[in-house]
């Protein structure tokens, strides 16, 4: 099939706008799931365990989806996949609006983050052949509405916060805006084929060259670190920093700003340094600046940390995909799919989860048994008194924090020491319970600097992946500077 034929007959720009808006429904979701992290946390009682497995759904749903999908974006098209990207969209928004516990948050956040992963399967590839010649500075350019989405998203959220709305089931409506847009977009839209059919390489050969070149398990192993290093850490930003008094909301902001501003500029970038010198420069400033994020107690110095790790983290996802379609072409839809797809899911399943159980273990460090215990008896007694006057939860709401806060006392005094987990969902309980007692007042006093210190010991504990890709990459940027520098691989 003729390139320039099966192009001439597309809208090339409406195809790319709608592309766009897909994407800013995607980083719209995960900006919004990032800032109702706190209030999920404290309204549905949930750990930070769970809190992570919720945040981590939103990623290896995408992953999922991604692998099962991007493989078949040949034989499905990339217009069927953009259609099914919006129901999942709509059913995961309105799955979590009317979620009574951890399970339907779960599932709503799965079914969303399945839409997030369509759309990454259908226009990644649509992104490549609409722009065969450069495909990394344009891939860069499309991915600028991942971070701009999520300033959009975060930029909402706060504003919501500032005029009184903090209804977390308002906030997730926002994601249906974009997610109209892309929808009227495409609507009667004809797409092209793929670059892999266009060009008359085989399904046969896609996965020879995809999966039997020691440069595709380089890039899978690579792309684990750099999506942990970037999405991890975006995912806790917020409960984080608030937890400390920052508003974390606006630092994650101020973070993807920076990161839509750099991959908008990223041509002359691209030309300079080259994709695997990019890469190299990435990691390094990347883990100089979660390493600093990971000591922040102030927003001057969350902010300064914040703009080092945005620089370093901007170009990794785009330029990642880039070097995959320019240096394996015939993998086509099936490389950018795995490549994407296990960044994502290593993130869900093991680096957002690790992140929460670190910071669980490490904030019980700093709760001081004789001033926890003081709250926990403020709790016990209390809140039988707002009970009795009709508080704002239900009589069973106040007996479970009251049981929960008696448990750890009871613990306390035959053990002498405060049980891990179960101590700062205690704590979370009354706060859920009744935020505005003064023994809820008391016990956030106590749990915030504790969280916030855990989460930064997760941070501290995910940086060392810099060194590691610094090497790889090193390897990779000199080595093509032996051979005479970065070349894109041509389909023959």
């Amino acid at each position: 099939m003729d390139k320039a034929q099966n192009l001439g007959s597309v809208n090339i720009s409406r195809l790319f706008m709608g592309s766009n808006f897909a994407l800013i429904a995607t980083s719209v979701t995960f900006a919004i799931i990032g800032a109702i992290m706190g209030p999920l946390k404290e309204i549905f009682v949930l750990t930070n365990a769970e809190v992570g497995w919720i945040g981590g759904a939103a990623l290896w749903g995408f992953s999922i989806t991604i692998f099962i999908f991007g493989p078949l974006c040949d034989v499905l098209g990339m217009k069927f996949l953009f259609r099914l990207a919006f129901l999942g969209h709509f059913v995961g928004v309105i799955t979590m609006i009317f979620a009574d516990g951890f399970t339907m948050l779960f599932i709503g956040a799965l079914v969303l983050a399945m839409g997030n992963g369509l759309v990454e399967a259908a226009a990644n590839p649509l992104i490549a052949t609409l722009f065969p010649d450069n495909k990394t500075e344009m891939l860069n350019k499309f991915h600028v509405w991942f971070p701009g989405g999520i300033v959009i998203g975060g930029l909402i959220s706060f504003g919501l916060d500032s005029i009184g709305i903090s209804s977390y089931q308002i906030k997730l409506l926002v994601i249906l805006l974009p997610t109209i847009t892309y929808g009227i977009l495409f609507l009667g839209q004809k797409f092209p084929a793929t670059e892999r059919l266009q060009s008359g390489v085989s399904g046969k050969d896609m996965i020879k060259s995809t999966l039997l070149r020691p440069l595709f398990w380089v890039l899978v192993i690579a792309m684990m670190m750099t999506a942990s290093i970037e999405l991890g850490p975006n995912r806790w930003i917020p409960a984080v920093l608030e937890s400390a008094g920052i508003p974390g909301i606006l630092v994650l902001v101020w973070i993807n700003l920076l990161m839509a501003i750099m991959r908008y500029k990223a041509g002359p970038i691209v030309h300079k340094l080259s994709p695997t010198g990019i890469l190299l420069s990435s990691a390094i400033v990347s883990g100089i600046g979660l390493f600093w994020l990971s000591y922040t107690d102030s927003l001057a110095m969350a902010i300064t940390a914040g703009t080092v790790f945005a620089l370093g983290v901007s170009y990794f996802w785009p330029t990642m995909l880039g070097v995959t379609s320019e240096r394996i072409p015939k993998g086509g839809a099936l490389a950018l799919a795995l490549v994407g797809g296990v960044g994502t899911i290593i993130v869900g399943l093991v680096t957002s989860p690790i992140m929460g159980s670190i910071a669980d273990n490490h904030l019980h460090e700093k709760l001081p048994v004789k001033e926890t215990t003081i709250v926990l008896e403020h709790i016990v007694d209390t809140f039988p008194e707002i009970k009795a006057q009709k508080g704002a939860k239900t009589a069973e709401d106040y007996d479970n924090a009251i049981n929960a806060a008696q448990e750890i006392l009871d613990s306390v005094n035959v053990n002498g020491t405060l049980p891990k987990y179960a101590t700062a969902n205690a704590l979370r309980s009354a706060m859920a319970v009744d935020p505005n007692a003064e023994a809820s007042k008391e016990a956030k006093k106590i749990l915030g600097p504790a969280e916030n210190y855990g989460g930064k010991i997760s941070f501290r504990r995910v940086a060392p992946l810099s060194i590691v890709l610094a090497i790889l990459f090193g390897i990779m940027y000199f080595r093509d500077r032996k051979r005479g520098g970065y070349k894109a691989e041509l389909i023959e």
